[in-house]
């Protein structure tokens, strides 16, 4: 039975006009983070040696049981920046921000916006904070220096044009007190509302689709995870968020792989085509250059995929593997792995086409070859002047 089936949508406003105080944030934080792709890798120890900010080797705090190999391969590096705050709407951003260097090309840029008030207030955050152009345009400012200052530690230095945005809406303490269940029965619209960034009344089918990925450790703590925005009512959250942090980051690479992947596609199509219609390419060697460039995109793509999907080591840790599972889910982070798995083959099979088909070719000119120099040979003693003495 879904949510709407078991109650009113959302009956907060009639509790209001009975004369019930709306329910207040008392504590609570919502995490901007905005993920952008710098390069092929990072030397992280040489990052760590070239700049001069608070740096820290990136962790996930345990609340929970979780054996000693549960952790980042390798560990990331926080750097915290001191920036003037940002205003979003009515609220503004904490005078710092975090930056996440991953060693496998990847920045997420973290901004904290303080929480406190009526819940309903999230709703018009959740509008300013889609897509937020104070928010896109300064972390793409602080990512543009940081690469200049670290550049000599990135391979294949580049700031991609795609960026993925992610808010997590982390409440503390709630007046009245509610139990998280409580809340999401009592104010399912406004949740829903809050995690689609919609101001407009929605169907019952969308808020049962926004509320369905839920998760909870205890009866204290629930997390409400979609594709733009997650909630959580716990007071300690912090392994949660690193988890959807780095969710968000493969999001981004998959998707920046994807797209590099159409482009090394379109480069072995039409060097396919290019091949098949002339033996020239024989000669000018641009066959070759052709299949060192597939190869190179290929080495370079499954570096990116190897490094991505190796990074995070969920095995140990149940509740955040289940984690991981549901906002992999929201993502569709299964259907652009299978799409890039079958890119990566196509790749493969056109680059052994064109390598079999120059080989083929060669083998062809070296048979004309020698049949030419046969014939050479039997001809000779018949062209005056050049039969032997």
């Amino acid at each position: 039975m879904s949510v709407s089936d078991r109650m009113p949508v959302d009956d907060s406003a009639s509790k209001q006009a009975r004369g019930a105080p709306p329910l207040q944030v008392e504590r609570g934080t919502c995490y901007v983070h905005l993920a952008y792709d710098v390069g092929l890798a990072i030397d992280l120890d040489a990052v760590e040696r070239r700049v001069t900010a608070d740096l820290q080797r990136e962790s996930i705090r345990h609340k929970r049981r979780a054996p000693y190999y549960f952790e980042y391969q390798p560990p990331p590096l926080r750097i915290t920046q001191s920036v003037p705050p940002i205003r979003i709407g009515g609220h503004a951003t904490e005078p710092s921000v975090d930056a996440v260097v991953y060693h496998f090309g990847a920045v997420s840029v973290q901004y904290s916006i303080p929480i406190r008030g009526p819940l309903a207030d999230l709703r018009p955050l959740s509008d300013e904070l889609y897509h937020s152009r104070p928010l896109l345009d300064a972390s793409r400012e602080m990512v543009e220096r940081l690469v200049r200052s670290i550049r000599p530690a990135i391979a294949k230095a580049g700031l991609s044009s795609l960026v993925e945005d992610y808010a997590i809406y982390q409440i503390e303490a709630l007046t009245p007190a509610l139990a998280p269940s409580a809340v999401i029965q009592e104010h399912a619209l406004l949740l829903a509302q809050i995690l689609r960034a919609e101001s407009a009344p929605l169907s019952s089918q969308e808020v049962d689709d926004a509320l369905a990925c839920q998760i909870s450790f205890g009866p204290d703590d629930r997390t409400l995870i979609d594709w733009n925005a997650a909630l959580l009512f716990d007071r300690d959250a912090d392994d949660v968020r690193a988890v959807l942090e780095f969710a968000n980051v493969e999001l981004l690479e998959m998707r920046f792989l994807d797209d590099r992947l159409d482009q090394a596609l379109d480069h072995a199509y039409e060097a396919t085509a290019r091949h098949s219609r002339r033996w020239s390419a024989l000669f000018t060697g641009s066959k070759a250059a052709d299949l060192g460039r597939i190869a190179g995109l290929q080495t370079d793509s499954a570096l990116l995929y190897e490094g991505v999907n190796n990074a995070l080591k969920l095995l140990g840790d149940q509740y955040l593997a289940r984690v991981h599972r549901l906002v992999s889910q929201r993502f569709h982070l299964n259907d652009w792995d299978q799409s890039i798995l079958r890119k990566l083959q196509t790749i493969e099979s056109i680059y052994e086409k064109i390598s079999d088909r120059h080989a083929n070719r060669r083998l062809e000119l070296l048979e004309w070859i020698i049949i030419l120099l046969i014939a050479i040979e039997i001809l000779m003693p018949f062209i005056p002047g050049l039969a032997r003495r």
